[in-house]
């Protein structure tokens, strides 16, 4: 697998996410999917693309800094109208349904946003599939995640730091569920071993992903000690389970400079 790795330090998001000229991506998993929809779309914004962001669940509203601007509507004429109108003028906008009281926005249905994906001139629509109250790992729970069917690329999230954290509420969401998928009892440390499980079980961060899709692992705070060597495990692991859907496996820091430590391809 070593001979799969390839390391640039100024690779762009686009290229190590291996992104194709238009994309609808769904983000799911724990440990960084906002951010990474912000920071992706701001460089493809920079690049001349068109793009929307958005969520089929609930997301912080974002600044200013993230997104040129959020329109917020519960009647979806009024989105696909607004978007057709206005998409060239702000080159990248932010979609919701509703602002609730707990200051998040609430998303849109699947279906809507596949009819803007074939209405109107998107480059790429990047959308927060899953929720994980800012937990660094998580398991899907019944329902979860919402990937709309015309989606091209999911790119599923975990937070390295949550390596050899204590298996309960406070460090994951849906502690009993991770439990299920990776077999590590409650109250146990989360290992390497259960992170490439959550990727790769039928019922992990991947499931419901159209059958067209491709997949791709995005592994974030390998700034954190020993990330890298962390991130190379778990690509091992995930690459020696075979799923042989997996197209790549991405190490970074999003929230730092470069976003990119490495990637592996099986």
């Amino acid at each position: 697998m070593d001979d799969g790795r390839k390391t640039n330090q100024n690779l762009p998001l686009s290229e190590a996410l291996g992104l194709q000229k238009r994309e609808m991506i769904s983000l799911t998993g724990a440990g960084g999917k906002t951010t990474l929809m912000f920071r992706l779309a701001g460089e493809l914004f920079l690049q001349g693309k068109k793009v929307i962001t958005t969520t089929t669940t609930k997301i912080l509203e974002p600044s200013k800094n993230e997104t040129s601007h959020l329109f917020v509507s519960r009647d979806e004429e009024r989105i696909k109208e607004f978007v057709d109108r206005h998409i060239d003028e702000y080159g990248h906008i932010t979609l919701a349904g509703e602002k609730l009281d707990s200051g998040k926005l609430k998303g849109l249905s699947s279906s809507l946003l596949n009819i803007l994906w074939n209405l109107c001139e998107i480059d790429a629509m990047i959308i927060e599939a899953d929720g994980a109250a800012g937990r660094p790992v998580k398991a899907p729970r019944e329902g979860e995640p919402i990937i709309p069917s015309n989606t091209t690329l999911v790119a599923a999230v975990l937070g390295l730091e949550g390596v050899g954290k204590e298996l309960n509420d406070r460090n994951v969401f849906q502690a009993e569920r991770v439990s299920k998928l990776t077999g590590i009892p409650e109250g146990e440390k989360m290992t390497e071993e259960g992170m490439a499980l959550l990727m790769t079980h039928p019922e992990g961060l991947f499931k419901g992903a159209p059958n067209s899709s491709r997949l791709v692992t995005f592994l974030n705070k390998a700034d954190i000690s020993n990330g890298l060597n962390k991130g190379r495990r778990i690509a091992h692991l995930i690459f020696e389970k075979s799923h042989s859907r997996i197209e790549r496996v991405i190490s970074g820091q999003l929230k730092n400079e470069p976003p990119i430590a490495e990637v592996f391809f099986p």
